[in-house]
């Protein structure tokens, strides 16, 4: 069975690390916990893994956030993978920072990415992972906090988060979104 993981982000130095690449950081977990490097491919960087029976094909979308639907649409068709066994890894201001949210399926919740595939795929039947990055930005910072850099007091609840994340992904990889959400929505 083969799972599409597709981990939103921007391109290019001046986003590593910043909070809305929170997507390619988890891509980068993931890669990091089977030893596997990604491949600059079409419309995104590509890396591929087994775990337990189940083929992994991890992307991170070249084609910046507001795109992300074109890198999404080309390898869900690509690969031939039906939309329920895609994972969408995002960001969420409206989440507080470190909060995981695994969903079935939603709306675009005004997040540049979601709305991008969810236009392209014109369905918002897909699974996501939105990754809480908090809110704590003055009236009209809101561009500056997403593109900034994590301190160091929210590098020390993040990580373990990342950690998490990862098996996360394994978990929906191997037994499914429903035992998913359950075991870690609350964690």
């Amino acid at each position: 069975m083969k799972y599409l993981i597709c981990c939103l982000g921007n391109i290019g130095d001046e986003y590593a690390n910043t909070r809305h690449n929170i997507g390619f950081i988890i891509a980068d977990a993931i890669a990091q916990s089977a030893a596997i490097d990604f491949k600059l491919d079409k419309l995104a960087s590509r890396a591929e893994m087994k775990h337990k029976g189940r083929q992994l094909i991890i992307i991170k979308p070249t084609t910046y956030m507001n795109l992300s639907g074109k890198a999404v649409h080309y390898w869900l068709q690509k690969e031939k993978i039906p939309i329920e066994k895609m994972l969408v890894v995002v960001d969420d201001l409206a989440l507080p920072l470190g909060t995981l949210r695994l969903k079935a399926k939603g709306n675009d919740g005004g997040h540049n990415g979601l709305i991008s595939i969810i236009e392209t795929l014109n369905s918002n039947l897909f699974p996501r992972l939105r990754i809480g990055i908090g809110n704590d930005f003055a009236k009209g910072t809101q561009v500056n906090y997403v593109l900034g850099r994590w301190t160091k007091e929210e590098e020390k609840i993040l990580i373990p988060k990342i950690k998490l994340s990862v098996d996360l992904v394994k978990s929906f990889a191997m037994r499914g979104i429903e035992m998913t959400m359950n075991e870690y929505n609350n964690k």
